[in-house]
């Protein structure tokens, strides 16, 4: 059965659908809240959400001043709706989004995500560096 999947820019109604998504993915090790995960996606500068239904299935969003550069974060898409498209079609999203405005997108990513980034015209540019915090 086909799925139909709507992309917007509309977050959901309940972030509870995000904090699983997260988790499904692993992606909580920070141990954030709903109230968290709300808060991250409203400053966000552009945020994407795809729904099956009423069921939040993927996100990704932009953090940006909005006149140089963006950087790519959180694109996520539920471990069983992936190979889908659905990712593709946030990242062709955002990246139309960043040239309409004309800001550069930028993202981190674990090396074995790199040729995945390469197919939409993302090339490697320099060294990443985090600094750990208490949180």
């Amino acid at each position: 059965m086909v799925k139909y999947i709507n992309y917007t820019t509309e977050p959901p109604n309940n972030f509870d659908q995000l904090l699983n998504l997260y988790e499904s993915l692993g992606w909580n090790s920070l141990k954030l809240t709903i109230n968290d995960l709300e808060r991250m996606c409203n400053q966000s500068w552009y945020a994407i959400y795809a729904f099956d239904e009423k069921q939040l299935v993927g996100m990704g969003r932009v953090i940006s001043d909005g006149v140089i550069t963006g950087v790519v974060c959180g694109l996520c898409v539920l471990p069983s709706y992936q190979s889908e498209g659905i990712g593709n079609e946030m990242v062709n999203r955002i990246i139309h989004h960043c040239e309409q405005n004309r800001v550069i997108p930028q993202l981190m990513c674990v090396e074995s995500l790199e040729p995945y980034y390469e197919t939409f015209g993302f090339k490697r540019f320099t060294i990443g560096m985090s600094k750990n915090i208490n949180r």
